[in-house]
């Protein structure tokens, strides 16, 4: 029987078991396999790793686990620079985008009012959302510990939070985009950017009021969605500001 030691740090704990929490535990294993499987075999998605080290040096995700190895498995590193020692993150994107899973569908919605591209569908399957994240280069956001531990995904992040308003405030943290927030300009309901439309365009679609006290508008080209700025709008612009608040 061949015996690696193994440790996790920092919010990767939260997917251990009680008794390997915060602590080095020791794997039996008859067969050598990637570190890539033991990881995910203890509970942590592999989306959710940035630096490997194995008896102080860092390996990729292939690394075949050795008799006596000590491997270190970190988090994301919000504050230190790792890249001379080596990432595991794919590519830099240059726009966030992102999918998310069918149960966060409310985080769907609000990553749109921020303006950040977000497939969303009610009735998605696990295997599609993971096609759409590879292929369209999004990060998968999800509460499935197993979706994440998909090969082909190799951006997401397992969402902790279970109210919504906690949920962004997460996302917006972990990928540190509180800077790019552009509210209002992606459509709620289906993502789409939205465009300006006269009030004339729209008005046989207007309530009297909305008609009265109105005069800017915004369409939705894919769903045919009207915004305009009333009291919802005056609702999510304080939702907004105790977003970026809290960030």
């Amino acid at each position: 029987m061949k015996r690696a030691r193994i440790r996790f740090y920092a919010d990767l704990n939260n997917f251990l078991t009680p008794s390997r929490q915060g602590q080095a535990s020791d794997y039996d294993f008859l067969v050598s396999g990637s570190v890539k499987d033991l990881i995910e075999s203890l509970g942590v998605p592999h989306t959710e790793v940035d630096l490997i080290l194995v008896n102080g040096e860092p390996v990729d995700f292939g690394y075949r686990v050795q008799d006596r190895d000590r491997i270190s498995v970190y988090p994301p590193f919000r504050y230190i620079d790792i890249t001379p020692l080596l990432s595991l993150r794919p590519e830099a994107l240059e726009e966030f985008a992102f999918v998310a899973d069918t149960h966060l569908g409310r985080l769907a919605a609000y990553l749109r009012m921020l303006g950040f591209d977000t497939w969303y569908r009610r009735d998605s399957v696990d295997e599609e959302l993971a096609a759409i994240a590879a292929e369209e280069k999004r990060i998968l956001l999800t509460r499935d510990r197993g979706l994440l531990k998909r090969n082909m995904v190799t951006r997401g992040y397992y969402v902790q939070a279970t109210d919504p308003a906690s949920q962004v405030v997460e996302v917006l943290r972990r990928f540190a985009l509180a800077a790019s927030v552009k509210p209002f300009r992606r459509c709620t309901h289906c993502n789409a950017l939205l465009q300006t439309v006269s009030k004339e365009a729209v008005e046989d679609r207007l309530l009297p009021e909305t008609r009265q006290f109105y005069d800017e508008f915004f369409l939705c080209p894919s769903c045919g969605h009207v915004y305009w700025k009333g009291s919802h709008y005056r609702r999510m612009q304080r939702f907004v500001e105790s977003v970026l608040a809290a960030n």
